[in-house]
């Protein structure tokens, strides 16, 4: 049974870092590209990242880029993303997926994804 459990969350004040951790078991993370999501209040979940199995593509928005770095621990079988210069709007729940694909794939669509995990609260509050 595959399960992907978000953790890292919490609440941190504007300018803050968190890092986000996405563990998997059932599955090997090195054969999936991986996707991180959020969702805000009222709001349609949207992609911040994703990174190809292989490791070699990633993606990010514009909305995050140059302040979330996504990498992967083939040793822990995790997938983090590192998020600094967190900002107000960042809040959100944050949800990790998996897809299996191609070395030199991932996607920013939820559609793309098979996989999810539950999410984990991300608060960024003064």
């Amino acid at each position: 049974q595959v399960q992907l459990v978000e953790s890292g969350g919490g609440l941190v004040q504007p300018g803050g870092s968190l890092r986000l951790s996405c563990a998997a078991s059932g599955i090997t993370l090195d054969y999936y590209a991986i996707g991180w999501f959020r969702q805000a209040p009222g709001k349609e979940r949207e992609g911040i990242s994703c990174i190809s199995s292989s490791g070699l593509i990633t993606y990010y928005p514009d909305s995050v880029k140059g302040r979330f770095t996504i990498s992967r621990d083939s040793t822990k079988n995790t997938v983090y993303l590192q998020m600094n210069s967190l900002k107000p709007e960042d809040t959100a729940v944050y949800y990790c997926a998996a897809e299996s694909a191609s070395a030199y794939r991932c996607s920013g669509s939820l559609a793309w994804y098979d996989h999810w995990g539950q999410g984990t609260q991300v608060t960024v509050s003064s």
